[in-house]
């Protein structure tokens, strides 16, 4: 009888241990206003739910610093950071760093790029008829992101700036007269710039394209790829029951709301700093945004100067 209590016992404790959740930290939003990543840590959170049965219960939450995507990388791929996942955009040596799940989250809506601007400069930029004439304009990023590399490789002019909130400073101060932004990124971004007082736009005749993916990132541990194995098989869950479609649909409505996208100049550049594992004949995975690109043109989108 003691000896089948004990085993009892043990049992129980087994299954106090199998139970302790699966505890996922990411990088915390850089102030209060920035947005950007919800919706990657929403689907993420959904992705987890969608094989808690078969993987266990699960934790998601901001880690305890604020600190840059380099720095986060870092952390992650030794493992003794306070983050153990994060999104961002991809390239082939962040995929040598750290261990990609090739699902493109936003299904490229990263890569249609629109320019927060001055208003005074919009005059100039409906000039604007080929890439070279663009070339002369100063866009500027941030001296980390992969969009440097991409808008250099295609003959533009960058100004380079560091940190996110520090670009939108240097806008301000005519340091350069375009900020490319996602089209996903704009809209709020430029409704948080105008209530603090800035005098900026959103140009209303260009469109810049080129691929750009946004993956969920882990070690290059064993248990990172444990992790990686999770994740990306409750994605295909979400993926399979249509609920993966149905978050990014409700998402681009979002985002898009009051852009104006079609009727503009679109040009198309290459990104050679993607792999050769990008998944860009997975046609399903990516958006053209044919209708939105191609449809009627409204009278005055939200951010255009008048």
């Amino acid at each position: 009888m003691l000896r089948l209590m004990f085993r009892l016992l043990l049992a129980c404790l087994a299954l106090g241990t199998l139970a302790e959740p699966l505890r996922l930290s990411y990088l915390p939003a850089q102030n209060p206003n920035d947005k950007r990543y919800q919706y990657y840590w929403d689907l993420l959170s959904a992705a987890l739910r969608a094989n808690e049965s078969q993987y266990g219960s699960f934790a998601l939450q901001a880690g305890p610093e604020v600190m840059s995507p380099p720095r986060a990388a870092v952390e992650i791929a030794r493992g003794d950071g306070g983050i153990n996942v994060m999104v961002r955009t991809t390239s082939a040596e962040l995929e040598k760093q750290l261990l990609p799940i090739r699902i493109p989250l936003d299904k490229g809506l990263t890569g249609y790029r629109l320019f927060l601007i001055r208003p005074q400069t919009q005059a100039k930029l409906e000039k604007v008829r080929t890439l070279s004439e663009l070339a002369r304009f100063g866009i500027g990023q941030d001296r980390q992101w992969v969009d440097t590399q991409i808008l250099r490789a295609a003959g533009l002019q960058v100004v380079e700036g560091e940190g996110y909130a520090g670009l939108f400073r240097m806008l301000q101060a005519d340091r350069f007269p375009l900020f490319s932004r996602g089209v996903n990124e704009i809209g709020d971004e430029y409704k948080v710039q105008r209530q603090g007082g800035a005098d900026v736009a959103i140009e209303q005749a260009l469109l810049l394209y080129y691929p750009l993916p946004r993956y969920f990132f882990v070690a290059r541990t064993p248990e990172g790829e444990l992790l990686a194995k999770r994740i990306e098989n409750g994605l295909h869950k979400l993926i399979q029951t249509g609920e993966f479609e149905r978050r990014y649909l409700d998402y681009k409505r979002l985002v898009l709301d009051g852009l104006q996208l079609s009727g503009r100049r679109v040009f198309r550049i290459a990104n050679p700093t993607l792999s050769a594992d990008t998944p860009l004949a997975r046609t399903a995975w990516w958006d053209e945004l044919g209708p939105e690109l191609h449809g009627e043109k409204k009278p005055l989108a939200v951010g255009a100067s008048r």
